[in-house]
């Protein structure tokens, strides 16, 4: 009897020795940086990966891996190609650097200095601290532009953690950034161009996690248990922090939008939200904006592998559904995206999502508490029973798996994409109003198309909801579904580029960033649409934007061939 105890308990230790986890944190800021980065093609050498791309595949397209013992190298593959397409480099840790920590004159408060010398220049990062009584060591919250980003001080307070300030505009300054800026004076080869802000903000919390290192003897951080937080476009910031430095443990990055916690492929197709088109071009690299439109398809890469560089480590993700803009059916997709990855490494009780609404922006409603104390217990203070599995959303009928259900196939197309419906429609053949003209072009469909008579611009709103102003194309469906509606246009400027469109009775919204000196294909907008006989209607915001065809279709594919003639001219 003992014999056969002796033998369970060895097979028990080996068991969970064969199966340990993955680590909760790192000692270093990337335990890949020896990994040589992968192939970076231009634009027109990129593949079309319509749904999100599988984030096992080897960068150049060359089997794939699940094992967590290959995470590393495909991490840094992800991370090089984030850098060179959307951020610009995020440099290493400089040689000159040092800290100092000065306590306050009242009790519990302090003041981090983090010098830091490069290419002959030097610049201070200045961190307001607040600290709890004892002697610690005690986890810390950097949070983003304030002690704790913005979540409530008390979810950190009450449980005896550090609160630091990151001062953002000590790198680089939000809204209105310079070459002349901290960050870009130290690194010259690095400008407003060449390099967005959130390359230069990651790094400048990775220089006050190394302050803190160096302070320890008389700033008592607990450095195995680091968070990073913030809201809107900080919390952007803060995902890309958690994402590119392994000494955090644990990233809450709330109600992001567009290019946080979203993926650029869905929120192209979801109407007027934060698209890669539409976001600022002061915090991405110029040359993001190459993939706007249809050529979102072709960015190597998509926010679920954003995201998923955290991993093993934890995170937390919100959206808030009362702001369209923040396109959380996006986050949501993305989010679903993200736990398979989780899942894959057995670790998925380390990454939660929670969309939900009827609060302000950046608010965290008491509904929300406990999934974020959640998180901080387990994370921060080594509470292993705190229930992380947390997956809060209002889309209980949306089909995030057609997104990628491809994984591992290698072959990436939408489930259903060979009998998808699709619909061509004439824009002169519809009901044109007196305010539009038809014109003719031999490369335009049917060899015409309509744009609105000079000088008629309503950028603010649509104009006024009369025939005149519009055209209205109808056509019928026999299945219900969600639809895509394309448009084959020209728009030579960006203030040329867009109109105001309705599908049926519903409200006007934009269709913006429909730029290109030839005929190309942009996308109008999604809907859901029963059986029967609908309309779309068109009118004008710009004047200049010139309307070829209309395509109604099921299809999410992005490569618009071969075309087929308008069913509505008659």
């Amino acid at each position: 009897m003992k014999k056969n105890t002796i033998v369970a308990s060895l097979l028990t230790i080996i068991s969970h020795c064969s199966f340990a986890q993955p680590p909760l944190v790192y000692k270093v800021e990337n335990t890949g940086a020896h990994f040589k980065p992968p192939a970076l093609p231009l634009l027109n050498q990129l593949p079309v990966i319509d749904p999100l791309p599988d984030p096992f595949q080897w960068a150049n397209g060359k089997g794939r891996s699940v094992k967590f013992s290959d995470w590393e190298k495909r991490r840094n593959e992800i991370k090089a190609q984030i850098e060179h397409y959307e951020i610009g480099r995020k440099p290493v840790r400089p040689d000159s650097i040092s800290a100092t920590y000065t306590p306050g004159e009242t009790k519990g408060g302090g003041t981090l200095k983090v010098n830091i010398t490069a290419n002959g220049q030097t610049i201070t990062l200045t961190s307001q601290v607040a600290l709890p009584d004892g002697n610690g060591p005690f986890p810390a919250v950097i949070g983003m532009n304030s002690l704790n980003g913005s979540i409530p001080a008390d979810i950190f307070t009450n449980r005896n953690i550090i609160r630091i300030r990151y001062a953002h505009n000590d790198v680089t300054t939000y809204n209105k950034p310079q070459n002349t800026d901290p960050f870009y004076r130290l690194y010259p080869d690095q400008n407003i161009d060449n390099a967005g802000q959130y390359s230069a903000w990651a790094w400048g919390i990775s220089r006050i996690i190394d302050g803190l290192e160096m302070v320890q003897s008389n700033l008592p951080v607990d450095m195995k248990h680091i968070a990073v937080t913030g809201c809107s476009y900080a919390g952007k910031m803060a995902l890309f922090a958690g994402a590119f430095d392994e000494r955090i443990a644990l990233t809450i990055a709330q109600e992001s939008g567009g290019g946080g916690a979203t993926a650029w492929r869905v929120s192209e197709t979801i109407g007027n939200v934060e698209k890669l088109g539409a976001t600022s071009n002061q915090w991405f690299k110029n040359g993001l904006f190459e993939f706007s439109g249809l050529n979102v398809s072709r960015v190597p890469y998509d926010h679920h592998e954003l995201m998923a560089m955290v991993a093993p480590r934890a995170l937390f993700v919100t959206a808030n559904t009362n702001y369209t803009w923040l396109a959380n059916p996006s986050c949501y997709v993305a989010s679903r995206a993200t736990q398979e990855i989780y899942k894959t490494f057995g670790i998925a009780d380390r990454f939660g999502f929670f969309i939900d609404g009827g609060h302000n922006h950046c608010a965290i409603p008491e509904s929300q508490r406990p999934a974020i104390e959640a998180f901080v217990d387990k994370f921060l203070l080594g509470k292993t029973d705190a229930n992380t599995n947390i997956a809060v959303h209002p889309y209980p009928d949306w089909d995030y798996e057609r997104w990628y259900k491809w994984w591992g196939s290698g072959k990436p197309v939408f489930p259903g994409e060979a009998n998808s419906i699709k619909i061509w429609l004439e824009a002169e053949c519809g009901e044109v109003g007196s305010n539009w003209e038809v014109r003719n072009d031999a490369k335009a469909s049917g060899g015409s198309y309509v744009t609105v008579k000079p000088g008629l611009n309503s950028a603010n709103a649509a104009p006024k909801d009369s025939l005149q102003n519009q055209v209205v194309i109808s056509f019928t469906i026999d299945k219900e579904a969600v639809y895509s509606f394309m448009a084959k246009c020209i728009g030579a400027t960006a203030e040329d580029d867009s109109y105001w469109i309705k599908i049926d009775n519903g409200a006007f919204e934009t269709a913006n960033g429909l730029a290109g000196t030839d005929w190309q294909w942009g996308r109008l907008t999604s809907v859901s649409l029963k059986p029967g006989k609908h309309t779309i209607t068109v009118t004008y915001r710009e004047d200049g934007a010139k309307l070829d065809k209309i395509l109604v279709t099921t299809s999410n594919s992005s490569v618009i061939s071969p075309e087929a003639a308008g069913g509505n001219c008659r």
